[in-house]
C-alpha cells in the first residue's frame, strides 16, 4: 500500500490527494477544472445563433456578425441587419409623416398604415427567428441580396 510523499499516512493506490494533510501525490494525474468536457461544444447550436440574430433587430445582428464567424450564423446577422435596418427606418420616416412620436407613449395617434406596418414588421420578425431556428436558410428576396452585397456572401 502506498504511503502519502508528505506526511506518510498510508492512501489508496489511485489517490490524487492525501486524506489527512490534503497534499497532491506524484504520479497520479490529478483532474484539470479547466479541461473541456468531452462531446463539449466551444459554440452555442448554429440554429440558436442564427434565430438570435433576429432577436433585437439590426442590434443583435451586429452583435453576432461581429463575433461569430460560421458561414449560417454571419448570413442571418447580415440579413438581419439590413431587414430590421431598413424597417427602422420606414418606422421612424412613417412616424415623421403622420407626425407621430415614438415617445409621445402608446399607438394611440398611429394611422393605420403605421400600424399596419408595425404588424407587418412583427410577422416578418416572428417568421425570420422560427425559419433561422429550424435551420433553414431563408432568403428574403430583396434584403437577401443587398446584404450579399454589403457584407460579402455568407
Amino acid at each position: 500500500m502506498p504511503h502519502c510523499t508528505k506526511c506518510g499516512t498510508a492512501i489508496q493506490a489511485d489517490a490524487a490527494f492525501c486524506g489527512k494533510c490534503g497534499a497532491a501525490q506524484a504520479g497520479v494525474p490529478v483532474p484539470n477544472a479547466a479541461a473541456p468536457v468531452a462531446g463539449a461544444q466551444p459554440h452555442m447550436a448554429e440554429n440558436v445563433a442564427g434565430a438570435l440574430c433576429y432577436v433585437l433587430g439590426w442590434i443583435t445582428g451586429l452583435i453576432f456578425f461581429l463575433i461569430d464567424k460560421r458561414p449560417y450564423v454571419r448570413f442571418h446577422a447580415a440579413q438581419s441587419i439590413v431587414v430590421f435596418g431598413i424597417v427602422s427606418i420606414v418606422g421612424i420616416f412613417l412616424g415623421r409623416l403622420y407626425g407621430f412620436n415614438t415617445f409621445d407613449g402608446g399607438m394611440g395617434g398611429m394611422s393605420t398604415g403605421h400600424k399596419l406596418w408595425h404588424l407587418l414588421e412583427l410577422v416578418l420578425w416572428i417568421l425570420l427567428i422560427i425559419k433561422a431556428y429550424q435551420g433553414e436558410r431563408f432568403r428574403l428576396p430583396f434584403a437577401a441580396d443587398l446584404a450579399d452585397s454589403i457584407f460579402g456572401k455568407s
